[in-house]
């Protein structure tokens, strides 16, 4: 009787070590392939095409072109500095037109 209880204790702990084994094994086979999965974040710098302006009515303050009357949400195609804020313009046309005289084009926004 003693024997069995010895040989069926013997079977249990190779059983479980074994058991151990294979879960050990397995978490650690998880765990490298998840590694080995995560994503590389890529930043991608935007691409301009060619119709797409690289002026956005919200980067001026002027809502229509100030030369033309054009509203700056058509399109922006030249900005220029003047007393501190930016705006933005159809054309170097508008924007030369404006530079001529800019308290003129302010005073009758």
């Amino acid at each position: 009787m003693y024997s069995n209880f010895v040989l069926l204790r013997s079977k249990y702990l190779r059983h479980s070590l074994l058991m151990k084994q294979i879960l050990f094994t397995s978490l650690i086979f998880m765990l490298l392939t998840a590694c080995g999965q995560q994503e590389e974040k890529k930043v991608e710098a935007p691409v301009a095409s060619a119709d797409s302006s690289k002026y956005t009515p919200a980067m001026v303050v002027n809502e229509k072109d100030y030369a033309c009357g054009m509203p700056v949400t058509a399109g922006i195609s030249d900005t220029t500095h003047y007393d501190g804020k930016a705006y933005g313009f159809c054309s170097t046309e508008c924007k030369d037109e404006f530079l001529k005289d800019p308290k003129k084009y302010l005073a009758t926004k």
